[in-house]
């Protein structure tokens, strides 16, 4: 049986949905963010040495992280569902895609998250106007300039072809729901780009998708 640790608003949903798009049977190990430091509890310590989510184990396998979990998912239980043919322009554009969301999306997400967090912390007043100067110059020197050029992209990509991998729905469209999520909620991802709005309306109407929300519990990025 495929256990997932699954972490309220986290990565791991993307788990979730791919084993109910899979159609196979799995158990979830449920865990809760730090209210305050919106960590993840040390419990999962006990599961992975970095203390993350997601984990799954299958088999006497335990494996982190998301793409390496969708691609062993796929490789063991996939029958070549939702992953193009070996050797075609899209099988490229998955592996890409697949790789992009972690490799290069999520990194200036977290930047804008913590660096949003910076002015709203304690600290003593007469420090406040220094952390919000410094935090507004990287946000609007780097990781906004950043954020613009990843949406344009996407928004681009998504103009070549209706998924991300191409004419089909696959698991790169999966692994890259978190930041697309993620960037509607907190990186100005509107209607101004209306292929990856009409995007995440797709994926979020999904039957898999619904599954997994009812299975895995709240989940704040569910909104398009």
């Amino acid at each position: 049986m495929i256990v997932v640790h699954h972490l309220n608003n986290s990565r791991s949903q993307r788990v979730l949905w791919l084993l109910e798009e899979l159609g196979l049977p799995y158990e979830i190990r449920k865990y809760q963010r730090n209210p305050k430091t919106m960590l993840a509890p040390p419990e999962l310590l006990q599961v992975h040495p970095l203390g993350k989510s997601p984990v799954i184990t299958d088999d006497g396998n335990t494996l982190a992280e998301s793409g390496a979990i969708i691609e062993y998912l796929l490789a063991r239980h996939g029958q070549g569902r939702f992953a193009p043919a070996a050797g075609t322009p899209e099988a490229l554009r998955f592996t890409y895609w697949l790789h992009f969301a972690e490799g290069s999306a999520m990194p200036p997400l977290l930047l804008k998250l913590i660096f949003d967090r910076i002015p709203k912390s304690p600290m003593p007043f007469f420090v406040k106007p220094i952390a919000k100067g410094i935090s507004a110059k990287v946000l609007s020197m780097m990781v906004e300039p950043n954020l613009k050029r990843q949406l344009d992209f996407m928004e681009a990509e998504l103009g070549r072809s209706e998924w991300f991998a191409g004419a089909e729905f696959s698991a790169a469209d999966i692994q890259m729901s978190f930041p697309v999520e993620a960037s509607a909620q907190r990186a100005g991802l509107d209607a101004s780009r209306p292929k990856l709005m009409a995007w995440l309306k797709r994926i979020h109407a999904r039957p898999a998708y619904r599954r997994a929300l009812e299975r895995g519990g709240p989940y704040d990025f569910a909104n398009d």
